[in-house]
């Protein structure tokens, strides 16, 4: 195992939902825009409907919070044919301010990990999301000072992973990336030539799932959870 990854210098970290909660936060909020708008139409159709306008937003807004807030909206203007309340329109953005002030809760083993690997290896945190938004996450989390990076990418693609390495002047041979999504912070490292270890988490949105026969040939390892990854280094 160690032997893998020996020639690595430079390990990525994903920040929600590997470092620490995020997903189950927009579950919660999902179930609550329902609820406000159950008169309008049945809870699956309201889900259909927001994540159809969600995507349909993502160029426009990109990802995060306010984003999401915007399109929970806009969901209450159309299913209501723009007769909404204001009262319930309030409801929809204090359900985003909630969410923005929500208290960072680490998952298991996140500053062990960090505190061990940060002495032997440089440390870079690439994420996705509305950047005011993950500047205070990570600011609140008390993670910041393992990293030598911070990097909040529009998208994690392969050209972004490209250009952020070349601008750090890392091999793709040298980089690690640890992450939850398969499709955002695993598959397109291994397309590169990186490495990548998948770290699942228990709720995944739907824009980030894959299918099986999208990970055939890839090689990546998966770990049940974060610490398990201490496992591969000397």
């Amino acid at each position: 195992m160690v032997r893998d990854y020996e020639n690595i210098k430079v390990i990525g970290f994903d920040a929600d939902d590997t470092l620490w909660v995020n997903e189950t936060y927009f579950r919660e909020a999902e179930e609550k825009v329902g609820h406000l708008l159950s008169h309008y139409e049945t809870p699956n159709k309201i889900d259909q409907e927001l994540f159809r306008i969600e995507i349909q937003n993502l160029p426009t807004y990109g990802y995060g919070v306010k984003g999401f807030v915007l399109s929970m909206i806009e969901l209450a203007l159309d299913l209501s044919n723009g007769k909404v309340s204001n009262t319930i329109i309030g409801e929809i953005v204090n359900i985003g301010k909630d969410m923005i002030n929500k208290p960072i809760e680490l998952l298991e083993g996140v500053d062990e990990v960090l505190r061990k690997l940060s002495t032997n290896y440089r440390l870079i945190l690439a994420t996705k999301g509305d950047l005011l938004d993950q500047e205070r996450k990570l600011e609140k989390s008390g993670l910041i000072d393992y990293f030598h990076h911070i990097e909040v990418l529009s998208e994690k693609q392969e050209s972004n992973y490209k250009k952020l390495l070349k601008h750090l002047d890392i091999k793709p041979q040298e980089f690690l990336m640890v992450g939850n999504s398969l499709k955002s912070d695993i598959l397109p490292l291994v397309n590169i030539g990186a490495k990548a270890i998948h770290v699942p988490f228990h709720t995944t949105w739907q824009h980030e799932k894959v299918s099986e026969e999208d990970t055939n040939g890839f090689n990546y390892k998966t770990v049940g959870s974060l610490t398990q990854i201490l496992n591969f280094f000397p």
